[in-house]
C-alpha cells in the first residue's frame, strides 16, 4: 500500500473496531474510554507493522519528541468526537490518520490523510480527493461546535448573513465543507495537531482554503502540539472570513 491507501486502510480498520465497541453495551464514560483505548491500540499496531520506521504523534499516547527529528510522522486521532461516539446513534464522530513529511524549503507538509466517519459509512482521503459540489445554499453555512461555538463566529455569521450549523467532531465539521453540508468551518479556542491534520490534508486535496484564522499557514509536527484555531472554507469565502478576523479579532 502507498501512504494514501494505508491511511484509508488504517482509518477504516479503527472505525470498524469502534463500531464493535459501540455494540458492547457500555455507556457514558466507560464507552468513551473503551473507544479511545481500542482505536489507539489498533492504530498503533498497524503503524508498527506497516510503517515501523516512521514516528507517530497521537492524542492517546505520550509525545515522543524524537518525532521532531524524523522525516515522516503519522499524526493520528484514534477517536475524534468522543462525546458523540458515546451517544448512539449519533454519526458525527471520526477517525483521523495523516502523514507529515519533511521537505526542503517548507520544513514539512501533510502529504497523505484519511478521515473515516464509520457510522456514516464513508472515508474521505487524499488518494481519491473529493470533488466538492457546487454550493447548494443561498446563505453561507458555517459549521460550529454543538456545545461551545466561539462567540466571534456568531458575529461573523451576522456580518456575512450566514447560518450556523452545529455538529460534533472537528473532522466531521471539516468534512461537512467537503460534502456541501456546510461552506466553512471557523474555529478558535483550542485544538491540537491531531484534531485537524487529517481533515486539513483531505480538505486541501479537495481544493478548499485551509489556514489559521489570521491567514497564516497551519504548521504540523511542531514542538508545541497546540494548534488552537483554523479556517476551512470554500475559496470564495476566504477573503470575507479572514477580513472579518483582521478587523474584529476573535475575542
Amino acid at each position: 500500500m502507498d501512504d494514501h491507501q494505508f491511511a484509508v486502510f488504517a482509518a477504516e480498520a479503527a472505525g470498524a473496531r469502534l463500531l464493535e465497541v459501540r455494540q458492547q453495551g457500555l455507556e457514558g464514560r466507560a464507552l468513551k474510554d473503551a473507544g479511545d483505548a481500542a482505536a489507539q491500540e489498533l492504530l498503533a499496531g498497524l503503524l508498527a507493522e506497516h510503517r515501523p520506521d516512521d514516528s507517530v504523534l497521537s492524542e492517546e499516547a505520550s509525545d515522543d519528541k524524537s518525532r521532531l527529528e524524523a522525516d515522516r510522522v503519522w499524526i493520528i486521532d484514534p477517536l475524534d468526537g468522543t462525546r458523540e461516539f458515546s451517544e448512539p446513534p449519533r454519526d458525527d464522530w471520526a477517525v483521523h490518520v495523516a502523514l507529515w513529511e519533511r521537505s526542503a524549503g517548507t520544513g514539512g507538509e501533510l502529504t497523505a490523510g484519511a478521515v473515516a466517519q464509520p457510522a456514516l459509512g464513508e472515508t474521505f482521503n487524499t488518494g481519491a480527493p473529493a470533488q466538492v459540489p457546487p454550493r447548494t445554499s443561498d446563505r453561507p453555512r458555517i459549521a460550529v461546535s454543538r456545545t461551545r461555538p466561539p462567540s466571534f463566529v456568531e458575529a461573523l455569521a451576522r456580518e456575512i448573513d450566514a447560518e450556523l450549523v452545529p455538529m460534533g467532531s472537528a473532522g466531521v465539521k471539516v468534512m461537512s465543507v467537503v460534502r456541501d453540508v456546510a461552506d466553512a468551518y471557523v474555529h478558535a479556542g483550542g485544538q491540537y495537531q491531531w484534531d485537524n491534520a487529517a481533515p486539513v490534508a483531505v480538505a486541501r486535496a479537495a481544493g478548499l482554503h485551509c489556514s489559521r484564522v489570521d491567514g497564516s499557514p497551519l504548521v504540523y509536527n511542531a514542538d508545541d502540539t497546540s494548534l488552537p484555531d483554523l479556517v476551512v472554507c470554500r475559496p470564495e469565502l476566504a477573503d470575507q472570513i479572514l477580513g472579518f478576523v483582521r478587523r474584529h479579532g476573535i475575542d
